[in-house]
């Protein structure tokens, strides 16, 4: 998988997937644009890399990640400080009600459980292959999901309601 046609056939062949999780993981459509963007230019970098890989989009979104929890560490503080500003978030336009609000719910959750919810329940991995992809035990993964969807059901619900009461006005 070493040659340009190959990176471009991957990159057609997953690159909304991968932008899709992201931005399910992150909530900012630019930022997971940018975060796939990033591992792509390290398979071009690296094609001798990328050609020993079974799972290219496997390693791919774990570069991909890797981005976005640097992005996150980096910006904590920042947005902490906007947030206090009351400068208003990245809005969800676009999107139906169901998704704003499960985007919504999601950024709500810490960014540990939100990554093992996105990866388990939108990407469909399984639980061992996430251990692997984040580098945790695979009970730690267990413990992020049952504490991810324990708060997630009531923020959906939350959201939801919102949602609805706006578009009824």
């Amino acid at each position: 998988m070493a040659d340009g046609d190959t990176v471009r056939e991957l990159y057609e062949g997953c690159y909304r997937r991968l932008v899709g999780q992201l931005f399910a993981i992150c909530g900012n459509l630019g930022e997971a644009e940018d975060a796939v963007q990033e591992a792509f230019v390290r398979a071009v970098e690296k094609p001798q890399r990328l050609a020993q890989l079974d799972n290219p989009e496997a390693w791919l979104r774990t570069v991909a990640l890797n981005a976005v929890r640097r992005r996150y560490r980096r910006a904590t503080r920042f947005h902490g400080l906007l947030s206090r500003a009351g400068v208003p978030e990245t809005t969800t336009t676009g999107l139906s009600a169901d998704r704003v609000a499960l985007v919504e719910a999601l950024r709500r959750l810490p960014y540990e459980q939100r990554e093992a919810i996105v990866l388990h329940h939108i990407v469909d991995l399984p639980v061992s292959e996430i251990a692997v992809q984040l580098g945790v035990p695979v009970g730690t993964v267990k413990a992020r999901l049952s504490r991810g969807r324990s708060r997630l059901a009531p923020l959906v619900h939350e959201f939801a309601d919102d949602v609805e009461e706006v578009n009824h006005v």
